[in-house]
């Protein structure tokens, strides 16, 4: 009789979807092993492309389209997706996702968590029970003060005034005026643990990843040092600066915490719980997983740590395969294999031909 084998890979980022990953290495299996039961688990950690995975994996969802601004403020046509039990999904991605800007308008000093906050207000305006927002993939470093504008919060400057949104600007924030309450509970979910300030804070970590140079890094990192004195003056329940996922999305976890009383989880349990990784995992002898690079960062939250755990508790080897193996990342799992330099040039086809290679060492004993 042949094996279950459940393929969970999450995206390879800019090249291959969760899904176009997870094909791949199932028919690279199957090619090997024809005999065995594949079982396809797209997995996605909060960042782009968790609307598509949770989509495909849950029947009778539904996207809801919204009319947002993207990043730099431009009307774009986004969506956050309804969940059969009354529950929304919100990918903050679909309206400040760094893939959705040319090159020329990365610029984290200009750029706005405005359209997170309107599809929140639009999913909640919709009845939903709760709000999952997966947090990954911006292209913002504002605290969240731009989402927290959308949400009808007002965030003055010393002369009354209204703070124009844009990492720039947060620093000029004096005061914080509490608006009307989102009226739903929300679940922040995220791939990362950073805080928001600090040496592994927002600015330094995810400023130059979204365009900003050395003195950009300096401004946004003293805005939202000042942003977050004022938000835990002016806010009860405090201080939520050193919560760890505050710094996610470029701080947009904090304003969560802040001003919706969000509860922190990691992404990749949180979507995994939505996509069923747990019934597909029963009786599994074989999980294999991967992303675009194995590295000291996928410790932190990202999709393949959490399968890799998860297939460990189930009694199933668990092996990967990835663009790159990086500081001694691959070592908790039974095998890796890496696409190598030509991976980003044909990646389906090296995902496929690796996976096979990994089959077909198991098959001879080598795995």
């Amino acid at each position: 009789m042949g094996l279950k084998v459940v393929v969970a890979p999450d995206k390879f980022a800019g090249t291959l979807t969760a899904a176009e990953a997870a094909s791949a290495m199932a028919e690279g299996w199957s090619r090997a092993r024809p005999g065995d039961r594949v079982l396809a688990v797209p997995m996605a950690d909060g960042g782009e492309g968790t609307l598509a995975v949770v989509e495909a994996a849950v029947p009778g969802s539904r996207r809801v389209p919204v009319e947002v601004a993207d990043a730099r403020g431009r009307a774009i046509q986004a969506a956050w997706l309804r969940l059969p039990d009354g529950r929304a999904l919100v990918e903050s991605a679909q309206a400040t996702g760094l893939s959705r800007l040319d090159p020329a308008d990365r610029d984290p000093l200009r750029t706005t968590s405005y359209g997170v906050g309107q599809l929140l207000r639009s999913a909640a305006a919709a009845g939903a029970t709760e709000i999952v927002v997966g947090l990954g993939g911006s292209a913002t470093v504002d605290g969240g003060a731009g989402m927290v504008t959308a949400l009808g919060h007002r965030l003055l400057r010393a002369d009354g005034n209204g703070v124009k949104v844009g990492g720039r600007w947060v620093r000029e924030v004096a005061r914080a005026v509490p608006g009307p309450p989102l009226g739903v509970p929300v679940v922040a979910a995220t791939d990362v643990t950073n805080p928001l300030l600090g040496p592994v804070g927002a600015a330094p970590v995810f400023g130059p990843q979204k365009g900003a140079d050395a003195a950009g890094v300096a401004l946004l990192a003293e805005g939202l040092a000042s942003f977050a004195d004022v938000v835990e003056r002016d806010l009860p329940g405090g201080p939520w600066r050193d919560v760890p996922g505050a710094g996610a999305a470029g701080g947009i976890g904090f304003a969560l915490l802040a001003f919706a009383g969000a509860r922190m989880v990691p992404g990749a349990a949180a979507i995994a719980a939505l996509g069923g990784l747990e019934r597909a995992l029963e009786g599994a002898d074989v999980v294999v997983t991967g992303e675009g690079a194995l590295d000291a960062s996928s410790a932190a939250g990202k999709a393949p740590t959490h399968v890799l755990a998860r297939g460990r508790a189930a009694g199933a080897r668990v092996l990967a395969v990835a663009g790159s193996v990086r500081d001694g990342a691959g070592a908790a799992f039974d095998a890796v294999a890496a696409l190598g330099p030509d991976g980003f040039l044909r990646p389906a086809a090296l995902v496929s031909e690796r996976t096979a290679a990994l089959a077909a060492a198991l098959g001879r004993g080598d795995a």
